[in-house]
């Protein structure tokens, strides 16, 4: 068999490919994110995609199904309770969650907020879930004038905190996020705590900063990417990794915010020699366009990335793997800026990956991890299974 010696994983943040069987349970029965946004903008141009396989996972406007495929593709259904970034991502690295994070539709308890007030020595505002610029535009004012920090939730198990950078410097903030999250443990164990300093003086020009912080919660048992390291292998992380991964199993850290960042940085890294797992996470689908029901923004971005999949291929060496995935879908189309309950497409490409091989509709994200347990001989997770057999 042919060795691979480098994966490059790259998380297409909130691009589904088609409602996961359970999606009833979680509202989203019609979500795909894939096929509704490509049908909504009169058809989706992804040349290079189509060439890789796209059009075969799922029904896509513009993207026709593709008899001679160049890589392996297939969906993965969730396995893990919920449909947060943080559960998508811990998945594929071979954590499995049978119980979702905990979500606070009406706010946050009392308990909770007494104890955060006893840690930080601020009252709050706020305390319900809500738009982050919404909530801005509601609440900075009072938030100026009495320095109490805003405290507010989403659809998602986060617990965030916005404050004004000149009213609350953001070390303290950054300090206040740290005593939320020991304060968020055992059943109130949220995903996230985020600090979302902003700046302004006043609601129509309040806007938030690049400092934002998240601080989520640790996995119970090692992630892949822990057992990589252990092993004496490379872990480089591009985009918000760290953050989802709590800055553990990594051994070089490129923090950077926008789609373009991190594919300029993922091919400058890829010039670089080391062995192990390069993981990019792409933010904009969902931050920026899933969450504002934006399906031009959406498919734009799924173009602009299309358009960059020739240069990642010039910089391939000969034992290197691309996965390219989601974490959950964020179908722009439906009602609500809620995640939504979906497969997530696959696409595999690389020197040494068979043409036109089709993986199926996959049980768990943890495939990823359970194939690269066998690429580089390490102790397998508790769920995923390996289909390196298949593709090499």
């Amino acid at each position: 068999m042919k060795k691979i010696n480098r994966v490059i994983v790259i998380v297409l943040d909130g691009v589904g490919a088609g409602e996961a069987p359970d999606a009833a349970a979680y509202g989203d029965v019609g979500s795909n994110s894939l096929g509704n946004v490509a049908r909504a903008i009169g058809g989706l141009k992804t040349p290079h995609m189509y060439e890789l396989g796209l059009g075969n996972i799922t029904p896509i406007l513009g993207v026709p199904e593709n008899k001679n495929a160049r890589g392996a593709f297939g969906r993965f259904q969730p396995k893990s309770a919920g449909k947060d970034t943080v559960i998508g991502h811990w998945e594929m690295m071979g954590i499995y969650l049978p119980v979702a994070f905990p979500t606070y539709p009406n706010g946050f308890p009392a308990d909770v907020l007494d104890s955060f007030r006893k840690a930080t020595g601020r009252d709050v505002l706020g305390n319900k879930p809500a738009s982050g610029t919404e909530i801005l535009v509601e609440l900075g004012v009072e938030h100026m004038q009495t320095g109490k920090p805003i405290v507010y939730t989403s659809a998602d198990s986060v617990f965030q905190i916005a404050a004004h950078e000149e009213v609350i410097p953001l070390e303290e903030l950054y300090d206040m996020c740290l005593k939320a999250r020991s304060v968020l443990v055992g059943e109130h164990g949220v995903g996230r705590v985020i600090a979302r300093p902003f700046l302004g003086d006043k609601p129509e020009n309040f806007k938030r900063t690049h400092h934002r912080r998240d601080y989520p919660r640790d996995p119970e048992y090692p992630t892949m990417m822990q057992k990589l390291v252990a092993a004496g292998k490379d872990v480089y992380s591009v985009g918000k990794i760290d953050d989802i991964f709590n800055h553990q199993g990594i051994t070089k850290k490129n923090h950077v915010l926008t789609n373009v960042e991190s594919l300029d940085v993922t091919l400058k890294l890829l010039e670089e020699d080391f062995e192990g797992l390069m993981f990019i996470n792409l933010i904009e689908f969902d931050m920026i366009y899933g969450h504002r029901n934006d399906p031009r923004g959406y498919a734009d971005a799924l173009e602009q990335f299309d358009s960059y999949i020739p240069e990642i291929e010039k910089r391939l060496k000969p034992g290197d793997m691309v996965i390219v995935t989601g974490d959950h879908g964020v179908d722009p189309t439906t009602p609500g800026t809620d995640h939504s309950r979906e497969y997530v497409p696959l696409l595999v490409f690389g020197p040494h990956i068979k043409h036109g091989v089709n993986l199926g509709d996959r049980g768990s994200l943890a495939d990823i991890a359970g194939t690269m347990a066998e690429i580089f001989s390490l102790e397998p997770q508790p769920i995923g299974e390996s289909f390196l057999k298949e593709i090499i």
